[in-house]
């Protein structure tokens, strides 16, 4: 049924998106499943093809050049030949926590619109991510693409790029190189940290589930820059020092995900605590820069 709004004396009508294929609900389609996993040899793309991969009805598809960016996924995806045959599928957006910004709610809930600086240092990425939410609603309420939209929140564990400036992998890499760690400045700024495979699982949850989201998907275990270089000292190499380090620009203060919506609609919240991933990850960093753990 459309639905009317009055504004005044106007009435606009507007259309819901249309129905996905009843292919979507077929059995043979819910029986062999052929996933397109694009950036599927990164980090957290890598352990997203593994997990798949566990089903062998499942045919993985990993492609990290071919397409490039969401509006190319969402465009090549309706003029494809046989969209009609192929719009029963569903694609996953992995967006991102750095949509809400330097947030002035605490925690993040996926109703708060964020605190972005559209200029800054940081914004390229920021704003990309915001986009790219907005291209996946335009395609679904005008195509009846089904669309499922993760707000993925800090996210660490083996096979992160080990000089990639992420502050987990940096404090790791320099407790194992006996380096100082550098905390940026004031230190009392805050993440929460998810471990790859609870990420994975909350990802599959949303693309087999029914609720189009944004969902945050993430640990909300917070941590001071401080408190997770203590820990990471203390776990890794008590002998390093910890020092303090210029800030960037635009970093957020604090940043802890509301995951009210992920354990009511998903079944899902993180099992793995800091304490317990920081060793996984350190055995896969230690392998990689061939240093093994002082007696």
């Amino acid at each position: 049924m459309a639905k009317e709004v009055s504004n005044g004396a106007n009435q606009v009508t507007s259309k819901p998106p249309p129905e996905p294929s009843p292919l979507r609900r077929a059995k043979f389609f819910q029986a062999n499943m052929r996933i397109l996993v694009t950036g599927g040899a990164g980090f957290i793309g890598s352990h997203l093809v593994d997990k798949l991969m566990e089903n062998e009805k499942n045919e993985v598809i990993v492609v990290d050049n071919y397409f490039t960016g969401c509006k190319d996924n969402l465009q090549q995806w309706i003029g494809h030949p046989r969209f009609e045959l192929i719009r029963h599928g569903r694609i996953l957006l992995t967006s991102t926590s750095e949509v809400y910004g330097d947030p002035l709610v605490h925690p993040q809930t996926e109703d708060y619109w964020g605190n972005v600086n559209p200029i800054g240092v940081r914004s390229c990425y920021d704003e990309g991510k915001r986009v790219a939410e907005t291209l996946m609603f335009d395609y679904h309420r005008q195509h009846g693409i089904e669309i499922r939209i993760a707000r993925i929140f800090n996210t660490y564990g083996p096979r992160m790029n080990i000089d990639d400036g992420r502050v987990v992998s940096n404090f790791l890499a320099q407790a194992i190189r006996d380096e100082a760690l550098t905390v940026q400045l004031p230190g009392t700024q805050t993440r929460s940290f998810c471990y790859v495979s609870d990420m994975v699982d909350g990802l599959i949850r949303l693309m087999e589930g029914d609720n189009t989201g944004p969902i945050n998907i993430g640990n909300p275990g917070e941590f001071t820059m401080t408190e997770l270089a203590e820990t990471v000292k203390e776990m890794i190499n008590p002998e390093v020092k910890i020092i303090n380090v210029e800030n960037t620009p635009d970093d957020p203060r604090q940043r802890k995900p509301d995951i009210t919506k992920a354990k009511e609609l998903l079944g899902w919240e993180p099992k793995i605590k800091l304490r317990d991933g920081i060793p996984l990850m350190e055995e896969d960093f230690r392998k990689r820069l061939g240093i093994s753990r002082k007696n």
